[in-house]
Order: structure tokens, then sequence, then C-alpha cells
């Protein structure tokens, strides 16, 4: 089985050498045959030409019968004859046309070739001579018309008694007809034969003979490969005592046609059935393979066809059950992604999540839908029961807390909560929390709302002990997918819509509560957290305020977080290198947080002795003990102690730059750099500057740090820098009196420009030669009530 192929070419799939002893399972008389199934391929009609299916149309009618007296051979005579024109349906099961001859109106059905002007009327039941319709069991015999001096592009269709001539406009139009009258007759019988199976070497011999018709036909059209297909399929379900052997040999001889066609839903059921019952069988490696490539390469949305999830699911885990295991779904996941380093099929990311996401699902489906019976997230953190109705089948124990270790006195008190023991048929689970209870975990005891998800499952991870027990096909589908997610993530075209894609955290509660689950997925979030791009990385936080994302369920205090904080300390690092140095960002870190920022400070780590140093520099703690704990914790290390010192020196820079005195007005020469206007606003006092240009310097998004430290700043000049959004970030939240920004032609987006709603004081705004976009023009006119001057020339919204 090589996976290198593409969708379409699965006669190119060999055994891989991990799964040679598979050979051994397919006789010599079974590789003869898929052989000939996969030298079956589709063949251009002898002249060429290719046709749509019709199923209906406009089309002249002769009818002659068999002449039986000499009147009656007069009255056939060509001379005689007489042509109707008719709107004809072909049927599923006869050929019928829905126009009436009889009270005349003018006609509107167009005529074809060789027809004359005439009236007809469409009625509901037909006249003339197809009053009734022909079945095709009893046409006999549907050929070109080849008599002496016969008219033009007609077809012969012979039926009892009599012959049916078709004329129609040209011969493409006649040709058409008569492929698509040959292969309704076809399908027809093919329906009735294989209805009523008798023997089944027949009923093969009849099977393959239908895919060479379908393969061979110059008829294009999606229906004709679906008909056979279909047409198995509900064979496949009403003969359900078929020998595994006879499912294989179906199979085999249909594979040609799944090259390059989706299987029907029951047949997509069938063949989930043979991947848990035969998962070695050389039919799910040779067969299946590209038909699931095809699937993952095109499919556009499972959830319009399960079952083709469900079939792609089932697959995967077949090839997990192979002597080599993982290794066969990873070259499998390998040849989806492609050689280079960038997929060319952009769907087989978001469908292979799809699958995922839908077998870990499906692992813990058995505890969610008995989640009436067990007490919700809300009830293991408060430690009471709510009033609803249980079933008694699961036994529940549930021990209420004393009410008076709820209190508002409580920010210091530990409540012990007991024990919570939930049993179903596979899962058991046991959870023992000590918890500290506070201020805003009492304001949510009298809250009969559903808290949060992960603020349901923040804990103490010192204190708290949470497992799950899965049963053992469980846990393999689960190590599997979970598995797969990893591997996924170690692309580096995929990671950032890998990341999108989990933002929003897809997985059921009783997922997250998993021990196993969550230390395994942990591989990914720290593939997202070394990731520099910021596309990638800033999906570890929340979609939306209010929504807490990986950051928060991996940080210390998280259920997931299972080591002393060293993840939590990368995510927060990458945070903080994308420029997500913000007070909204350190506040609530400060907020909910600063305990673990301050043990891992503590210990050294130096992306946490910059957190604290920021807290203490934006003026982020207002608590004075709290102020003293952080200096005294950063005093404790030598990298915290030289850093304060840093921080000490800053601040006395800081009160020398704010000091009143200096110019009011400061223009810096072109092409300075941020390095020039650091070291020019150090050489003196500057609090009483008010205007300051950077016009065509060498100035990028860095200086900001050093502009939010004037005070008195109310107009700035930034056309034709370097300054983009991260630094926009940082004067919204800090120049909240500033009138007027120039930021012509500089490279900021809507990213950034959309921060600048929260500058209340702006009267005038340059934006011309940015990434604008008309929408958030709109949205800064509606948030700036204050905003008199604007300019948007040559941008979007202009």
């Amino acid at each position: 089985m090589d996976f290198t192929g593409s969708s379409g070419g699965g006669s190119d799939h060999r055994q891989i050498e991990e799964s040679k002893p598979l050979l051994g399972e397919m006789s010599a008389t079974e590789g003869s045959k898929m052989g000939a199934a996969r030298c079956r391929r589709p063949l251009l009609h002898c002249n060429g030409m290719r046709y749509k299916l019709l199923q209906e149309g406009d089309i002249q009618v002769c009818v002659i019968r068999h002449p039986r007296t000499f009147l009656s051979k007069i009255l056939t005579s060509k001379f005689l004859r007489r042509w109707e024109p008719h709107h004809v349906t072909l049927a599923d099961n006869s050929l019928a046309s829905a126009t009436a001859w009889g009270a005349c109106v003018p006609q509107s059905l167009t005529l074809l070739a060789g027809s004359t002007a005439g009236t007809v009327c469409v009625s509901s039941k037909p006249t003339g001579y197809m009053e009734n319709s022909i079945s095709y069991s009893a046409i006999e015999d549907v050929q070109l018309l080849s008599w002496e001096n016969a008219p033009k592009y007609c077809l012969q269709l012979t039926i009892p008694g009599g012959t049916v001539l078709l004329q129609a406009a040209n011969s493409y139009l006649r040709d058409q007809w008569f492929h698509s009258l040959q292969w309704k007759k076809k399908i027809y019988k093919y329906k009735k034969v294989l209805s009523n199976p008798s023997r089944w070497e027949v009923v093969l011999k009849e099977i393959r003979t239908l895919v060479d018709m379908a393969l061979n036909s110059p008829l294009q059209d999606d229906s004709i490969h679906q008909a056979p297909l279909e047409i198995v399929s509900k064979l496949l379900s009403e003969n359900t005592n078929l020998t595994t052997q006879d499912h294989e040999s179906i199979i085999v001889a249909i594979a040609p046609l799944l090259e390059n066609n989706h299987p029907p839903p029951d047949l997509c059921e069938f063949f989930c059935k043979h991947c848990r019952e035969r998962p070695r069988s050389m039919v799910v490696i040779e067969v299946f393979t590209p038909v699931v490539q095809r699937i993952l390469k095109h499919n556009m949305d499972f959830g319009k066809c399960p079952r083709l999830r469900l079939f792609t699911q089932e697959y995967i885990l077949a090839l997990n059950e192979l002597n080599a295991g993982m290794e066969v779904v990873k070259k499998f996941i390998h040849s989806m992604h492609g050689p280079t380093g960038q997929c060319p099929h952009p769907r087989v990311l978001p469908n292979l999540v799809a699958v995922c996401l839908a077998a870990i699902y499906s692992c813990y489906e058995e505890f969610i839908n008995s989640r009436d019976n067990s007490p919700s997230l809300k009830e293991i953190r408060n430690g009471c029961q709510q009033q609803c109705d249980r079933k008694p089948n699961l036994p529940l124990r549930l021990l209420h807390t004393s009410p008076d270790l709820v209190s508002q006195e409580a920010t210091l008190s530990e409540s012990r909560l007991k024990s919570v023991i939930v049993t179903s048929n596979e899962i058991h689970v046991e959870v023992e929390r000590n918890n500290t209870a506070n201020q805003k975990m009492t304001a949510n005891v009298g809250n009969d709302s559903e808290p949060n998800l992960i603020d349901c499952l923040m804990v103490s991870p010192t204190c708290s002990t949470m497992s799950i027990e899965l049963s053992a096909q469980a846990d393999r589908i689960l190590g599997c997918y979970v598995e797969i997610l990893k591997m996924l993530s170690d692309y580096d075209d995929w990671r950032p819509a890998l990341a999108s894609l989990l933002q929003p955290i897809p997985f059921p509660k009783e997922a997250l509560a998993h021990e196993k689950f969550t230390k395994e997925l942990k591989y990914v979030i720290q593939r997202f957290a070394e990731d520099p791009r910021q596309e990638v990385h800033s999906c570890l936080l929340s979609v939306r305020a209010g929504k807490d994302g990986w950051f928060q369920l991996y940080s210390p205090g998280g259920v997931a977080c299972d080591d002393d904080g060293e993840l939590f300390a990368s995510m927060v690092h990458i945070l903080m290198g994308s420029c997500y140095k913000t007070k909204k960002f350190l506040l609530s870190l400060a907020e909910n947080k600063l305990g673990p920022c301050m043990l891992l400070a503590l210990r050294g780590n130096q992306t946490m002795v910059e957190i604290l140093c920021l807290m203490l520099e934006y003026n982020i703690i207002d608590n004075n003990d709290t102020q003293l704990q952080i200096i005294s914790t950063l005093e404790s290390t030598d990298v915290g102690k030289r850093m304060y010192e840093q921080l000490c020196d800053r601040q006395r820079e800081l009160k020398e730059l704010q000091r009143k005195g200096g110019p009011t007005r400061l223009t810096l020469p072109s092409k300075s750099t941020d390095a020039d206007l650091a070291r020019l606003l150090s050489s003196g006092s500057f609090g009483n500057l008010e205007n300051l240009s950077l016009a065509f310097t060498n100035v990028t998004s860095a200086c900001a740090e050093h502009l939010i430290k004037l005070p008195s700043l109310k107009q700035l000049n930034l056309w034709s820098t370097q300054f983009g959004d991260a630094g926009l970030r940082l004067l919204s939240e800090h120049l909240t009196m500033l009138q007027v920004l120039n930021l012509c032609e500089t490279p900021v987006t809507d990213a950034g420009l959309l921060a600048l709603s929260s500058m209340k004081s702006l009267c005038s705004l340059n934006m011309n030669s940015t990434k604008l976009s008309a929408d958030t023009y709109e949205d800064l006119k509606a948030k700036l009530p204050n905003l008199k001057e604007v300019d948007v020339r040559y941008t979007e919204a202009w």
C-alpha cells in the first residue's frame, strides 16, 4: 500500500512494507479479480463524443403499426405518415409524453428540425401517439434508423405490434436520445434482475457487466456512475446473509466506479461494517484507500453526508489495526498532505479535523447521553446537587457542603468538597476537590445559570484528582484520533487553520475532564505556543470575551494543567512577544493568575519576572501589600533583582522625562530610528511636549513603549513610517488624550485601527493609503464622537 498517490490512482496502491504479511489473506483468485477490476477503466465512445443524460426533451414522434390489411399498409406508407411534436420524459421505468392533442392553442413548445408549425396544448393527460406511456420492458430494440431514404436524424424503437420513430433536430441530439434511451432501458433491466437474485455467481457477473457499461458509456453525467452504485447498495441492504467472500467480490467488482465517485449512504454503511469486521482485508487497503482520499479532498460538508465521515473514521481505525499501527496512519496522513511544504487540497485539513472531532466525541457518547443522570460541572464545583429529576439506574452520591463555609468572609477559608461518584456502563468518574472559596465563587453559588465551561473546570492542581476510565475500544479510538491531531499540528502550513478550528473549544466537557485526553492533547497546544506566527498562537486565547480558551485550560489552576506551569510560561512568553504587552492582558493575569506568576518568578522563570515588572511599571496592582509581595518575589532571585533594578532606573528616568519643562513641539530628522528616539527622550525633560512629528523616519511599533510615557502628547505624526498594528494597540491604552493622529502611508490594518475606538479625544485622523476597510471606518465613526477631520483617500472606505 503506497499512500503517495492521488485519490484517483487506486491502481497504483501497493502494500507497504509493514503490511506484507497481509498478502496471505487474499487468494490468487481474489488477487486476479482485483487486478481485473482495476484494469476496467472508462473508455470514450467510438466517435469521441460525450453526452449528458437526457431526462426530458422535445422530439417528433411517429408510430407505425404493423400492416395487417392492404388498407393499413397504404396508411403506413411514408407518404401518408403523420408526425406529432411531443415533450417526452424518460422516467425510471417508461417513456411518457406530457403533450396533449385536441383543443388547439398556438404551439408553445419548440418544434425540432423537420417539423412544421402547428398547434398543440399541454395538459395533465397526454393524447395522440403517446397517449399511453411505453414501458422500457416493452421496447425490444433501440437503433438508429437505417431505412433507404429514411427521414434524417431518426431513432427506431421496436415495440410489440409496431415501431416508434423519434426524429431529433440534428445528429448530436439524435445520438443523445439514442444513448439516453439505451441507458435507461439497461438500468431498468438490471434493477429487475438484481432485485430478485437467485445464484450469486450470476449476480456477480451481472454487476461486473453493469460496471463495465457505466465505465464505457458515452454519457457524461454523475448519475451514470451513481445509478450502479445505488443498485448494488440496495442489493446488499436487502441480502444480509451474504458471506464475507461475497462481500469482497462485490466490492472489488464496483471498485472502478468508486475511484471518481462518492459511495451512496447505504453503501457507506456496508463499507463501515466491512472495516470493523475485516480491518486486515486487502479490500480495505486496495479499494477503500482511493475512495477515502477522494472523500477527504473533495467533500464540502460532512453535515450533509454524515456516513461519508463515518466511513472515513472506520477506515482510519482499520489502518490502525494493521501490523504497523500508527505508522500506517501516519503515512496515510502524509499522503493526504503531499510531499511539498504546502498541501494542494484545501479541504483535506477541515475534513480530517471533522473526522477526529466526531471520533473523539463518540468515545464519550454514552456518558454524554446519560448526562441527565450525572452531576453538572456546576454541581461538582459548588458541592451541591441541583433539584432535578434523575433516573434511578445510575448510582449517585453527592454530599452538600456546610452552609457556613460559604460566606462573604470566605476569601481565605478553605471549603472541602466531598467526593462525587458517577457510574455509567463504560465510564467511571471519581472527583475529589479541595478548593479555596473566594468572593467570586460565592457570588456564583446562588446563580442558577450554568457557569462558563472552563470556569467550571478551574481547580487547584495540587489538590484535585480526577480520573475517567473508558472501555478498551473507546480508549483505542481516543488514542488513534488524538494522535492524528498531533500529526496535523506538526505540519507548518496546516497549523494556522488547525489552531483556528480548535479555538472555540470543540470537545465535550467530559473529554476536558479526562486526564488522559488533556495530557495527550497538550502536545498540540504546545505546538501552538511554540509557533511564532500570531495567527497561530493567538488562538490560545478565547474567541471572544466571556469564553475561555486553551490558555485558561492549561494554566495553573486549570484542570488540564499537569505540570508546574512550564506550558503556561511558554504561552505567556509567546503572547508577550506578539505585542500582547497590554494593560488588558496584564490585568487578566493579575486578576486570575497572579499566584502562579509569582510562583514561577520565584523559581527564576524570566518571562514571569518580566510580567511582574510590567505590572509594577504600568500600575496594574493597586494593593500596597500585593506590590510589596511582588517586589519581595523579584528580589529573591538574581534575574528578578536585576530586572527590578532596571525598572527602578526606568522609573527615575520616567520621572525626569515627565518633569514639567522642555519643548512643546519636536520633529525628528528623516531616517531616524527607534534607538534615536529613545536616546533623544532620555536626554532631558519632555513633560510639556504636545506635538511630536516622526514623519518619514524609520521608527516602528517598538517606539510605542517610549511614546506612551509622554503625558502631555496631543498631536502625533507618523506619516510614512513602519509603525504598525501592535503599536496602535499600545497607544490606544495609554494616550487616551491624543487629539490628532496621522497614519498616512503606514502598514496599519483593521486589526490595529479598531483599537483607536477607545481614544475618545481624537478629533483629527489621517488614514490615507492604509489598509482601512469600509466596515472599520463606519465603526470608528460611530465610536469616536469628537472626530471631525478624517482622511480615508486611497483606501477601501474612500
